[in-house]
């Protein structure tokens, strides 16, 4: 008996856009790295990059869910010096860069390996309606 192991060209990916208006933030990042790891396919294998280009745009017009999720959760970074540890909460993010709270959310579901890495690079997040990816001819993704 013989493995089948699926190949995938580059040229051969498809190309999504989602619209994150009004969409529950937690929802559309299961979706997205789900799409992004090729989990829906048939032929998807956990050690090969057989997953597809994502455009999110309105990243800005994300919502959650809960009464106080908005200044209750937090992001952390640290310098690496004594007190220089940064606390920075979902509203405070949302205002100054929505793009990076659902590249976060997206992250954090995709592997924590090389390959995790090289397949987060065909996320791409816009603030607004616009993006520059007209030319790939993006079919639209929906959240069930």
């Amino acid at each position: 008996m013989k493995t089948f192991i699926p190949k995938v060209a580059p040229s051969e990916r498809k190309w999504f856009v989602l619209d994150l208006e009004g969409q529950v933030l937690g929802r559309a990042a299961v979706k997205v790295a789900n799409v992004l790891r090729g989990k829906d396919k048939p032929i998807f294998t956990r050690h090969l990059d057989a997953g597809e280009n994502v455009v999110v745009i309105n990243a800005e017009k994300v919502r959650v869910t809960g009464k106080s999720k908005m200044r209750q959760m937090a992001y952390y970074r640290y310098s690496g010096y004594p007190g220089g540890l940064r606390k920075t909460t979902l509203e405070e993010m949302l205002q100054k860069h929505p793009e990076r709270v659902f590249e976060n959310a997206v992250k954090k579901m995709m592997p924590k390996t090389r390959l995790g890495r090289k397949m987060i690079k065909k996320l791409h997040i816009y603030r607004g309606a616009d993006h520059p990816h007209g030319a790939q001819k993006p079919e639209t993704l929906t959240v069930d």
